[in-house]
This record gives C-alpha cells, sequence and structure tokens, in this order.
C-alpha cells in the first residue's frame, strides 16, 4: 500500500504537520551555489570559450566552435517536417489558443489632463530582447516553449533567444519544432548555469537579454536567482504543485490520476487532496493503490506521494477553502458541483480549474492561460506568467504653467522637510515661470 500521510483540521497539531508537509527551500545549498557562482565568473570572464567547455564537461559533447552552438532556422524547419501531422496539428492548436488567451492581456498606453492642463498618464513598451530557457534530455518540455514565448512574441518583444541544453549532443525534435511554431527568433543548444550566464552578460555568440525566463533545474534556478539585478527573471520556481478540493462526488479514479499528474514531474512534487467527506478519502486511497502500479513513472510518483504528498479531511466546505487559501497552491482543482459559488472566496492560487471535468493537465498544454506559475506559496504575492511580464511601463508627467504652480509648492515644502534643498529650488523656479 502506498503511504500518503492523512491529515484532519479537526487535529491540534494540524497547523504544525501542515505547515511542515509545505516547508520548501526552493533554491539550494551552498554547495550548489558555489558551483553556479564559479560557472557565472567563467562565462564572465571566459565568454565563448567557458562556453564550449562547459558544454563538453557538463553535457558531453564538444561544438566545432563558437558559432556552432547556434541552432539554424533550418534546424527548426527540418523538426517541423519529422514529428508526426498529430503533433504539428496539436502544437499549433495549442498556440492558438495562447495567443488568443495572452491578446486579452495586452497593457496599453493610457493618459488623462486635469483641469489645469497637466497630462498624466503610462506608455507601455515590449521588452527589446528576452531568453528563454528550455530543459533539455530528460526533461524536454515543448508546452513550455509555448507558454513562455507565444505571450512575449504577443507583447512585442524584438527578439527572443532560446537556449537548450543537448545532453550527448541529442536534440529533441518535438522542443525545436515548437520553438518554430511559438516564433523563436534563435536558437542556440547550450544549457545550465552557463546559458543563464551567457544570456544575463552576454558573449561574443550569444546576445545579452534584458530577461529571462524559462523552467530548469536547481542550477537553473539558482542562476536566475544569481543574475537578477543585472536582468529580470520570471521566478525561482519550486517542485510542480496540486490540490485538489472535492465534495466527494466525483469518481476517485478521476482524483487519484490528477493527483498523480503532478506527482510524476519529480520526488518533490507535492499532490494534495482536501476533502470533508472522510470516506471519500478512503476511497481515493484505495484508488492511488490500485492505479498506482500501472503507471510508467511508478517509482517517481510513490516517492512525492509519500514525501509531501496529503489526503486532508476538513471539518467543511468552508474550512477546505481556508485550507486552500493557507496553502495558496500553484495549481487548485475545485471538483464540486457548482465552482462558481465559490471561486471568488479564493484568495491565493496560481491557476484554478473549475469543476469535475477540468483536469489540470488541460491547463498544462492547451486550454489558453499560461502554464508558468507561482509554487511554494508565492501565488499569496505573484501571478502566473503573461504578456504583462514582457511589456515595460514608463510614466508620463508634462505640467502645464498653472499645474507646476500648484505642484511646486507642494514638492518645495515635502523637499525642504526632507534638506533637499535642490529639489525643492529646482520646483520653486517653476512657480513663477515665463510665459508659455
Amino acid at each position: 500500500m502506498n503511504e500518503i500521510k492523512r491529515l484532519a483540521t479537526s487535529d491540534d497539531d494540524f497547523p504544525t504537520r501542515l505547515a511542515a508537509l509545505l516547508a520548501w527551500e526552493s533554491v539550494s545549498d551552498a554547495g550548489v551555489q558555489r558551483t553556479v557562482a564559479e560557472i557565472i565568473r567563467e562565462v564572465r570572464a571566459g565568454g565563448d570559450a567557458a562556453l564550449l567547455d562547459c558544454t563538453a564537461r557538463l553535457d558531453r559533447w564538444t561544438p566545432s566552435s563558437a558559432a556552432s552552438l547556434e541552432i539554424p532556422r533550418e534546424r527548426l524547419e527540418q523538426a517541423w517536417r519529422l514529428i508526426p501531422a498529430a503533433q504539428r496539428e496539436a502544437l499549433e492548436q495549442a498556440a492558438e489558443r495562447i495567443r488568443a488567451y495572452a491578446e486579452h492581456q495586452r497593457l496599453v498606453d493610457w493618459a488623462y489632463r486635469e483641469p489645469n492642463g497637466t497630462l498624466l498618464g503610462q506608455q507601455v513598451r515590449p521588452l527589446d530582447r528576452v531568453g528563454l530557457y528550455v530543459p533539455g534530455g530528460k526533461a524536454a518540455y515543448p508546452s513550455s516553449v509555448l507558454m513562455n514565448a507565444v505571450p512575449a512574441k504577443v507583447a512585442g518583444v524584438g527578439e527572443l533567444i532560446m537556449v537548450v541544453p543537448t545532453p550527448d549532443g541529442e536534440s529533441n525534435e518535438l522542443v525545436l519544432a515548437a520553438a518554430r511554431v511559438a516564433g523563436v527568433d534563435r536558437a542556440f543548444a547550450v544549457g545550465g548555469a552557463q546559458a543563464v550566464a551567457a544570456l544575463a552578460y552576454g558573449t561574443s555568440t550569444i546576445p545579452r537579454v534584458d530577461k529571462i525566463v524559462g523552467p530548469g533545474n536547481i542550477y537553473v534556478a539558482t542562476a536566475k536567482r544569481a543574475v537578477f539585478g543585472q536582468v529580470g527573471i520570471d521566478m525561482v520556481a519550486g517542485p510542480s504543485e496540486i490540490l485538489v478540493v472535492c465534495d466527494g462526488e466525483t469518481d476517485p479514479d478521476w482524483i487519484a490520476m490528477d493527483l498523480f499528474s503532478q506527482a510524476e514531474h519529480d520526488e518533490d512534487a507535492q499532490s494534495i487532496l482536501v476533502s470533508w467527506h472522510g470516506d471519500f478519502l478512503d476511497r481515493v486511497a484505495a484508488s492511488i493503490d490500485r492505479l498506482l502500479p500501472t503507471m510508467e513513472r511508478e517509482g517517481i510518483i510513490a516517492a512525492a506521494l509519500r514525501g509531501r504528498g496529503a489526503l486532508i479531511q476538513a471539518r467543511d466546505l468552508d474550512d477546505a477553502i481556508e485550507v486552500a487559501n493557507e496553502i495558496a497552491p500553484e495549481h487548485l482543482e475545485l471538483s464540486v458541483a457548482d465552482p462558481e459559488s465559490i471561486v471568488g472566496r479564493i484568495r491565493h492560487a496560481g491557476a484554478i480549474f473549475m469543476g469535475r471535468y477540468t483536469a489540470e493537465a488541460l491547463g498544462d498544454y492547451c486550454a489558453g492561460p499560461n502554464h508558468v506559475l507561482p509554487t511554494s506559496r508565492t501565488a499569496r504575492f505573484s501571478s502566473p506568467l503573461g504578456v504583462y511580464d514582457f511589456q515595460k511601463r514608463s510614466s508620463l508627467i508634462m505640467a502645464s504653467r498653472t499645474g507646476a504652480a500648484e505642484l511646486s509648492r507642494t514638492a518645495s515644502v515635502l523637499a525642504r522637510g526632507e534638506g533637499l534643498t535642490a529639489h525643492a529650488r529646482s520646483a520653486e523656479y517653476r512657480m513663477e515661470g515665463p510665459d508659455e
């Protein structure tokens, strides 16, 4: 029988046990940080030569030159032709749905004039160049290419640079085909912390970018945190998570498989079910035991459920909602009869999947909303990746003569209160300026 924790909100030690279950250090230990810092130093100092050395040492293949790290456009087209027609159709349909959703997220310019003629507003512009990190090897996710690249292109990013590791020199055809569909401008066969460093600081071959997005392993996540400030980043993501709130009326096999869908990512993934029906929790536990041996990634799923999974019995629906808000999950399934009546009470979640038929897997691939979501309870203060992450805003201020006189009086008082005389006098000059 698979060992998965059973908790109950009525237990005195529930808050302590829940906190222990949710605890996660999202980046790395000191050893990983030292390794990443050294790689970043090597790339900053050695540029392309360091990239070639890291690729040979860490990805186990030796490029003939730095220029050979670039994956030509023709190679993306070749991958597109080589994959089965069903995969081409799926990529196109997913990209179109992601694009349609992203179109609704565009930030736009706006401005207004005050009665005295002063203009205030906001100007929105896309980022010039963005770097997209795509995992390679065992973790090859074409869906992540679409989810990161399509919103960037909708935002109007001038140049999208993809980096993808090719362990032992082997490429993933579906990833390259996804890059073609999503509109990636340039692609490079380099990964790990060295790729993040190259994007952040630039080399002769790989151009420096303004922001780095995309998932990666612990070394990639640590490198992204290390270069933040030099460039922007999307987030430092932890393991994948799912929380299912169920009223006990959904097929327990469906719920078990939904829990598996995140647990199969890796041993640190987190899958939690909350219900106020103890007998339903028992039925789901039985489904887990019966279905687990049928899964290709049985060992990974079992380890994830044993290490960070849980079946939680709440007192009632209200109690379950409070548990959900405390957990602030990456993915939240409201597997209940009337999800629309309670969704407004959810304060913290990366994405909310409403109703019995809305499997989280639909959001991972093709529903339309982005699958790059806040993890490790960061949904309390952050949001899914979207078009707005590839746009920046500039404030617009144009004071009329009358407006300047009014604003300058206020500014002068506050500036002198702060002891910043030059600020005050700069404003005061405008109090009695020349006629317009």
